[in-house]
């Protein structure tokens, strides 16, 4: 070996022991920066004409394991999504009170039939009766807030869905201009690793939003994708989209680096994004829906009785609610026997119009009968009524009323449509009255005249469970002849303009139009628009048979204690109509608390609620619908926590895992400082051996 050689290899060994020794001191220092990776020198043997000419560089790298980076990854998303989830489940919970204390909601019935059941031992007390309207005013005022505070959880959940994708699309152009860095570096023989620590940082934020493969390039820096594979970074940023609307499901959209055509929908499975999108879209606001279908269940089953009973006086007239409905069609249906009664200021009747539904026909005073049919329904029952009384059917809402100061009754008797009595399915005497359609049991069936304004449009979204939508479907009211709700459905279920290829729309036995999704799909529906119109300003398909979860969210809000009740307790109906006392007798005495009872018992009837929130169809008591839905959102809650803390210790121990390859170790560092450090020093004692020799030949030849 030459002395040149020789020098060579030892200058080359040298600045090795070097460079090693510059990594191995930024190990040491960094050794407690979070995100740091420690770094390594990497050398090869340099070969000159086969013959070895000492060390070369060939990089320096992080020590890293991309199998233990993606699990840190994915870890990080399931905790973010779970975390998020967990928070806003809690602060929901805590709307409804303290299950321990006396404010707790649930407990509100509880309070109305106690209220109730006291004010039927003394039901001339005025101020037991006004009690007990307020206990069933705070239970409506509770609802309403309850209502309210969640939907203004799912403002702030809107809010911070947009806050997130912008951050994340932040995140995104960072990562991919670091690529141009660390390519640039690597390229030109410098150190990389500042950028790509930075970098992983950037990358771990971005799975905490959600959850993406990540991939090395050849020329250095990552490539991002989604998990159906779509580039979010490096060849270019993406632009993430967050889309959403007041009636339709949220979901991410994505606009790629030089994309000619549009945005294309992206699957979030995880992530902060991910659990904001599952509780913006199905837990609050199913828990928004199931408490108007509770509230909602409550007033039918207190409007059922106080529809079945009479107050002492008798009002002068019975103001019904909108049912959304023609008269014919709404008469049509009915089976059973009901009676409208007219009667003096002290209760004693002055006629009866006895209706029986299943025969056609109207007896006046228990005299002949006369036929009807639903067409001439309130002609009929003018005619029977005379001087005594009217009928009027309005804007979908039938009222009856009697002349000069007497009063109106009526005996629900056998009565029954879709299990409603005449009065209660007209809202005759409603306890609580709604400003909306509140249970969407509208008593059609597919041979009623679905009564839509031909030409009316309905658009509806086919989505799937995340949101992404399917498929947006145009429906026209048809308009041949005289439309049947069969004909209405059969356009809504074409394969060619409806929701055919993905499942179809059907009426159940109460008249509620429902949606049953085809699998593996299994579509949601929600409403884009909806111009349609039963009748002249009636209401729409979507309002009339409310479909779509988010149009349904507000149900709780729409109820209030009848105003007249509200205004004048001593009106709330706390008797029964007895029609088989003798002439001249009143049939409403006073001081009877038969209807205050059965108000109390309210709470015990079964009756059927429909699929809402967590439940399905139903069939419980209002008590027993309490108690579970009460208990379901405390389960969901203490689940959410549990899957936050199982979610958490598995994001701990993926990123212990990773720090013990990717951290420093002092121990080990030392050690390799302590190896560079000599090789330094046998380097250069070889270049001061080198030097010497030199310099003795140099002699020499002087």
């Amino acid at each position: 070996m030459s002395l040149s050689i020789a020098l060579s290899n030892a200058a080359s060994g040298l600045n090795a022991a070097q460079q090693s020794i510059r990594a191995v001191s930024d190990n040491i220092s960094n050794v407690n920066t979070p995100g740091y990776v420690r770094k390594v020198v990497d050398q090869s043997q340099r070969v000159v004409n086969g013959a070895g000419q000492g060390v070369d560089i060939t990089g320096v790298r992080r020590v890293t394991d991309q199998y233990l980076q993606l699990a840190s990854l994915s870890a990080s998303s399931d905790s973010s999504k779970f975390d998020v989830y967990s928070t806003f489940l809690d602060n929901a919970q805590g709307l409804f009170g303290d299950p321990s204390g006396k404010g707790f909601f649930f407990n509100l019935p509880d309070e109305m039939s106690a209220a109730f059941a006291t004010s039927a031992n003394d039901p001339s007390s005025n101020l037991l009766r006004g009690q007990a309207l307020n206990t069933v005013s705070n239970f409506l005022s509770e609802a309403n807030r309850i209502t309210t505070q969640i939907g203004q959880l799912r403002t702030t959940v809107d809010s911070q869905l947009n806050d997130n994708v912008t951050k994340a699309n932040s995140l995104l152009s960072q990562i991919d201009d670091l690529n141009k860095d660390i390519a640039q570096a690597r390229l030109s023989g410098g150190d990389s690793t500042g950028s790509e620590n930075i970098q992983d940082q950037l990358l771990n934020q971005l799975s905490g939003l959600m959850n993406v493969r990540v991939s090395a390039r050849s020329s250095g820096g990552v490539t991002v994708r989604s998990s159906e594979g779509i580039e979010l970074a490096g060849d270019g940023p993406a632009t993430l989209i967050y889309n959403h609307s007041t009636t339709t499901a949220g979901y991410i959209s994505v606009l790629t680096a030089g994309a000619n055509s549009g945005p294309q929908t992206m699957n979030v499975a995880s992530g902060e994004i991910r659990g904001l999108l599952d509780l913006r879209d199905q837990k609050l606001s199913g828990m928004e829906d199931q408490l108007g279908e509770f509230v909602a269940r409550t007033a039918q089953q207190l409007n059922a009785v106080h529809n079945a009973s009479v107050a002492d006086p008798p009002p002068t007239t019975l103001n019904g609610r909108n049912t959304g409905l023609d008269l014919p069609t709404a008469v049509g249906g009915f089976t059973g026997q009901t009676t409208v009664a007219i009667l003096d200021n002290t209760g004693v009747g002055q006629k009866t119009v006895a209706i029986d539904f299943t025969a056609g026909t109207m007896s006046v005073n228990a005299g002949p009968t006369s036929p009807f049919t639903p067409a001439t329904f309130l002609a009929s029952l003018n005619a029977a009524l005379g001087a005594s009384g009217s009928a009027t059917f309005t804007n979908g809402a039938l009222s009856i009323a009697a002349t000069g100061a007497n009063g109106v009754a009526i005996d629900e008797g056998t009565s029954s449509k879709i299990g409603q009595g005449f009065s209660q399915f007209f809202g005759l005497n409603d306890l609580i009255t709604s400003n909306g359609f509140a249970t969407y049991d509208t008593g059609l069936t597919t041979t009623d005249n679905n009564g839509f304004v031909p030409g009316g449009q309905i658009t509806l979204r086919l989505a799937q469970a995340d949101g992404r939508p399917i498929k947006d479907v145009t429906i026209t009211v048809p308009g041949a002849g005289t439309p049947l709700m069969s004909d209405l459905l059969s356009a809504m279920n074409s394969n060619a303009t409806g929701v055919g290829l993905y499942g179809s729309f059907s009426l159940d036995a109460q008249g509620a139009m429902v949606f049953t999704p085809t699998p593996p799909q299994n579509a949601k529906i929600s409403v884009v628009s909806d111009n349609t119109q039963r009748g002249a300003g009636g209401p729409s398909i979507s309002q009339l048979f409310g479909l779509g979860t988010l149009p349904r969210l507000d149900r709780a809000k729409s109820f209030s204690v009848n105003p007249t009740l509200a205004a004048d307790p001593t009106k709330l109906a706390f008797g029964k109509l007895d029609l088989t006392v003798a002439a001249g007798q009143p049939a409403v005495t006073p001081g009877d608390g038969q209807g205050a009872l059965a108000l109390s018992l309210a709470g015990q009837q079964t009756t059927l609620f429909k699929a809402a929130g967590s439940l399905a169809n139903v069939n419980m008591s209002l008590n027993e619908y309490a108690a579970e839905f009460g208990g379901s959102i405390g389960r969901d809650a203490a689940s959410a926590d549990n899957s936050k803390n199982a979610s958490a210790a598995v994001k701990t121990e993926a990123d212990t895992r990773r720090a013990s390859v990717e951290g420093v170790n002092i121990d080990e560092e030392l050690v390799a400082l302590t190896t560079y450090q000599q090789a330094y020093n046998a380097n250069a004692r070889m270049i001061q051996a080198a030097k010497d020799l030199f310099d003795v030949l140099a002699n020499l030849i002087n």
